[in-house]
């Protein structure tokens, strides 16, 4: 049979082969400037943006980061939920030439600084809230500066002028910042007139647009260098994917945060592409989301499954008009069945489930959208220009269609490779083919399915959480003498993070405590939500803790209580 039997399957109006502009990303903005200078851009919480208003507001950030010493090539952070200045930012960073590296919020002080010390960031936007944070590790890292905006400086009056109130009373703190010295404020950078940055030299197949942090095999986080052509390249393949959206005029909700590559592609980038409506929400809230879609009417809805869950389990969803969703794309996690059939039946519009990772920009694999060859719990077939096979855990060989080995993919949207990394980077990409260490199978139509993810990692809520790195700050507890954490099932987050632990003799801790420890070193999505205390732990001959028999016993347990219930 074909290597490549779902070719077979693609519809006339998908082609299997694109052509790739060699533009740089930014180039696009200024495109759709030229093209839809009056469109909006970006409707944030009651206020809009045009695209000529988002072009000239990133040159000025540009000419603002080249002018404090970014040159060609220099890191620097966004540290920003979904906003119009996490836009402007991304934008302002690439038309500097400097490369983007996208930070979490929610990270801790520990997890800012092995972030800005492994990627040499030079500079850092963030929100005022986090400034207290950064601040106490700036002083340990290569940071030379900070920018700092606030949710209320794109909010429209008098949002603007009661946000600072509502702020306090959520956080509890009101951050003033001066703007001088090595921190500068986005409200004063957007002042400039006439911005001319200096341009720089380009190599589409070389050039860095982005370093996106993600785990690894060892647990310790690695940056991801993601190029021009890669992200051109994985956007274009989502634009031909959906193929019945047009030019200008589709609108996009935008939940998915930017600091992740999916939502980084898929929502912002694609948008800028193709003149669409970016429609943005910092943060996910049911009724928010809810009244939002009700009222701005967005057409795409790129997600994750625990943001369609939220949505159908809203006691009050019956009160919404979602009927303006056309097209859903849903990833981080496995899509359940039932949750994509009552989504499409609540919406009319069309949700399904696609594959990929941070090192593929992220999207390789996804089901038809329009067309009936849908196959239900399959996470679809690789997308234009994209190969994909399932190798052998023994022997390293092609297997037949049916059996389950390890999924490797090829394409214009693999990373260029892991930032100093060498030889993680080798051992990833071998012959042009990313291996993903998920362990799926294909059938005889040529329809993938992903079986098990990445040996240790856990995805809870579509975020990524590796073990190791939790159990290296747990480590450090006085109490704790062995530990190991694993994803157990959850109804709401698929996956949820369970720690069993062994204590060192003549010692006692609670959950309490050990939550409240955690807490206050990992980033909330990453504190275990279950402890269990161990007299010991089931481990090998030589010592090495047996994970995989503790996921076992968790999964015995659940079906065990399926049947009593």
């Amino acid at each position: 049979m074909s290597e490549q039997p779902w070719l077979a399957l693609y519809p006339d109006t998908i082609p299997t082969q694109l052509t790739y502009e060699q533009k740089q990303v930014h180039a696009y903005l200024t495109e759709a400037a030229k093209n839809y200078p009056e469109k909006m851009a970006i409707h944030f919480m009651g206020k809009e943006f045009s695209y000529k208003e988002v072009n000239e507001s990133s040159l000025k950030m540009a000419k603002y980061l080249q002018d404090i010493g970014v040159e060609k090539g220099d890191r620097v952070a966004i540290m920003l939920p979904n906003t119009p200045a996490s836009v402007i930012a991304y934008y302002g960073i690439l038309f500097a030439g400097g490369v983007v590296v996208q930070t979490n919020p929610l990270y801790t002080e520990r997890e800012i600084e092995y972030q800005m010390k492994d990627s040499g960031a030079k500079v850092i936007i963030t929100l005022d809230i986090l400034f207290p944070r950064v601040s106490k590790v700036f002083k340990n890292t290569s940071l030379e500066h900070m920018i700092i905006t606030g949710i209320k400086d794109f909010l429209p009056f008098p949002k603007n002028f009661i946000y600072p109130f509502i702020q306090k009373k959520q956080y509890g703190i009101t951050v003033k910042v001066e703007h001088s010295g090595s921190n500068h404020l986005l409200t004063e950078i957007l002042k400039i007139s006439s911005p001319t940055p200096k341009e720089q030299s380009f190599n589409f197949e070389e050039d860095i647009a982005i370093i996106q942090y993600t785990g690894g095999t060892t647990g310790f986080p690695k940056g991801v260098m993601l190029t021009h052509k890669n992200l051109i390249a994985n956007a274009s393949m989502c634009d031909a994917w959906l193929y019945k959206n047009k030019k200008g005029e589709e609108s996009i909700l935008g939940i998915l945060p930017f600091f992740h590559v999916y939502g980084m592609t898929t929502v912002m980038i694609l948008s800028v592409m193709q003149g669409y409506k970016m429609i943005l929400l910092p943060k996910f809230d049911v009724e928010t989301t809810l009244k939002t879609i009700h009222k701005q009417r967005p057409t795409i809805f790129p997600g994750a499954p625990t943001i369609y869950i939220g949505i159908l389990n809203h006691p009050e969803l019956s009160k919404y008009d979602l009927s303006s969703v056309e097209s859903c794309l849903s990833g981080s996690a496995p899509l359940p069945v039932e949750v994509q059939e009552k989504f499409e039946q609540v919406t009319g519009g069309k949700l399904v489930e696609g594959y990929g990772l941070t090192e593929s920009s992220p999207v390789t694999h996804a089901n038809f959208i329009w067309d009936q060859k849908r196959i239900k719990g399959s996470v679809g077939v690789p997308w234009p220009d994209t190969d994909s096979r399932i190798l052998s855990m023994e022997t390293g060989e092609p297997l037949p269609p049916g059996e389950i080995g390890e999924i490797i993919v090829k394409g214009p949207q693999i990373m260029k490779g892991y930032w100093n990394q060498p030889e993680e980077t080798a051992a990833t990409i071998r012959d042009g083919w990313l291996h993903t260490g998920d362990l799926g199978y294909m059938d005889e139509q040529g329809f993938f399915y992903v079986v098990d993810r990445k040996k240790d990692m856990i995805i809870a809520g579509g975020f990524n959480i590796y073990p190791r790195e939790i159990e290296e700050v747990m480590y450090e507890h006085p109490a704790v003498q062995e530990i190991v954490t694993v994803g157990v099932p959850d109804t709401y987050r698929g996956e949820t993070v369970k720690a069993f632990i062994v204590l060192k003799q003549g010692h006692h801790t609670t959950e309490e405590e050990l939550d409240e420890y955690a807490r206050q070193h990992l980033a909330s999505y990453k504190v275990p939500r279950i402890y269990e205390f161990r007299d010991e732990l089931p481990k090998t001959a030589v010592g090495k803790i047996l994970r995989r028999k503790l996921v076992e016993e968790e999964k015995e347990k659940q079906q065990a209580n399926k049947k009593l219930g």
